[in-house]
């Protein structure tokens, strides 16, 4: 499959996600709003979603992948599949024992997660009894991690990217049918999680056994793959994964301001769409694509890949940047002001998300970067970047709070972002694993450029020629915001090919023929 076809695939699919998650976001906004049984379920959710990408997705990908494709290139299929059993084993008993830990001690985790929640015991004990029922969905989104890997290596990425829709779906039919006829949101959405991961697991089984996988469990043992896997993974916990603990982090101080937590929820849900269209889409592709071309012995293959990669990236994270700084008011208020939403809660989530939007490319070159050091099988430098990621979040986290309140969290974390993303590319430079050819030098600062003028012209277009329809109510809102988005990749597509920001061709050959 050529790079551009799996980027779409997986970029599609995730886009597609992201489409039913804004849905999901708007009728959950009208049912919750923002507050304590909101900030409760977010908790619940968030918490489980912390341990599946950290975990899951971030450090066992980055752990698993690379030795899966090296015994699929090297070995042949029989050897791959008895290395994925046995990490399979391991991982459930893990798993089973983790979860039946974390539901049992929830009630201490929650001092530690949310202590703000302790000021209040009915949120408190909401809070404890929610995440309890949605724990054992990293138990099962782990699995398809395991699932996704094998079948990522395999140059199969649709079942995977599609996984998350399952889980929108679910959430969508619990908001619009169960709960009206229920009125218990807080539990019939917890059980929704869970049900949800049970549902994507049995996807990703079914999609594995389609292409030929089919794995046994045998006893679980810590065979030479097995432990390989552990220590490779030991440190991507936290290099995988810091994005995801700075916003654990983000929560634990949301929670002394009310409310706060719902409003970085929501605000995450929006500047989440790039980063999953660009980012995640990117990082899935490269790590299987880097892995192989490293395995065969073609660096000069594996550099084109990633410095086509970080082009295309760029192109097209610097212009979604951008417009989620200069129109961050009418986004949240077309999507989510209604029903239980008000106005306050809007413009608290729109500061929010204009500060977040600051680091998407550094969340994005994040994810680019990574595989790059992931697919030579060294979790232990992207562990240092991390490191400073978590400190300078959690220092700027603590002093901004006080200062900007939840918008300094928002603040930290694309700081720390780009602090991360800065010393992945100075580490992969000086090994010699990064060098920007010439077609890159040329053209990233050429869309820098088309994304600033594109960002005045949307400023312009919001203030002074859109604002009474942005204001006349939804009728007029939502084709407002259609026309603001439609015309600002309109200015960008035209600004950036005259100016040599981008090259039709290169993107038709990237369809035909990959990365190089």
């Amino acid at each position: 499959m050529g790079f551009l076809r799996a980027l779409a695939t997986v970029g599609g699919l995730t886009g597609a996600s992201r489409i039913l998650g804004f849905v999901r976001d708007i009728l959950m906004a009208a049912v919750l709003g923002t507050g304590p049984v909101a900030d409760a379920f977010f908790v619940a959710f968030r918490f489980p979603n912390f341990f599946r990408r950290l975990f899951a997705e971030g450090a066992f990908n980055a752990a698993f992948v690379p030795q899966f494709a090296r015994r699929l290139e090297a070995d042949g299929r029989p050897a791959a599949h008895a290395y994925a059993e046995s990490v399979l084993a391991v991982l459930l008993a893990a798993l089973l024992t983790f979860t039946l830990a974390a539901v049992l001690g929830m009630p201490w985790l929650m001092h530690v997660i949310a202590p703000g929640f302790g000021d209040d015991p009915a949120k408190f004990a909401d809070a404890v009894q929610l995440t309890r029922l949605t724990f054992p969905y990293l138990m099962f989104m782990a699995l398809v991690a395991l699932y996704g890997g094998i079948l990522n290596a395999m140059y199969r990425f649709a079942a995977f990217a599609a996984a998350p829709v399952v889980l929108n779906v679910f959430f969508i039919a619990a908001l619009g049918a169960v709960i009206p006829w229920t009125g218990h949101a807080g539990p019939v959405l917890a059980w929704t999680v869970t049900l949800a991961g049970i549902a994507q697991f049995g996807l990703l089984v079914w999609r594995a056994r389609a292409a030929g996988v089919a794995l046994r469990l045998p006893r679980p043992r810590l065979t030479p793959g097995v432990r390989r896997t552990l220590r490779v993974m030991g440190p991507g916990v936290l290099s995988a994964g810091a994005l995801q603990l700075n916003l654990v982090v983000g929560t634990i101080i949301a929670s002394w301001q009310d409310e706060a937590v719902s409003y970085l929820y929501y605000a995450d849900r929006v500047y989440q769409l790039p980063l999953g269209l660009i980012g995640v889409a990117f990082g899935v592709v490269l790590l299987p694509d880097l892995s192989r071309k490293l395995r065969a012995a073609d660096e000069a293959a594996a550099l084109r890949a990633l410095n086509r990669g970080l082009e295309l990236a760029m192109l097209l994270s610097l212009p979604a940047a951008v417009a989620l700084v200069a129109i961050p008011q009418p986004i949240i208020a077309v999507l989510f002001e209604r029903g239980a939403f008000d106005a306050d809660a809007a413009r608290a989530t729109a500061h929010a998300l204009a500060a977040f939007a600051l680091g998407v490319p550094a969340y994005v070159l994040v994810k680019i970067l990574q595989p790059a050091f992931y697919a030579r099988e060294d979790t232990k430098t992207p562990l240092k970047a991390a490191l400073a990621n978590v400190a300078t979040n959690m220092a700027l986290s603590l002093l901004l709070f006080l200062w900007l309140g939840h918008v300094g969290i928002a603040l930290a974390t694309a700081a720390a972002a780009w602090v991360d993303s800065g010393l992945l590319a100075l580490w992969l430079r000086r090994r010699g694993y990064l060098r920007l050819d010439a077609q890159c030098r040329r053209r990233l600062p050429r869309m820098a450029a088309a994304s600033a003028l594109m960002g005045g012209v949307l400023v312009l277009a919001h203030r002074s020629l859109l604002t009474a329809w942005l204001d006349a109510g939804p009728a007029w809102a939502i084709p407002a915001l259609a026309i603001l988005v439609l015309g600002g990749m309109v200015v960008y597509g035209v600004l950036g090919l005259a100016i040599g920001a981008g090259d039709l061709a290169d993107l038709r050959r990237l369809r035909r023929g990959g990365a190089t």
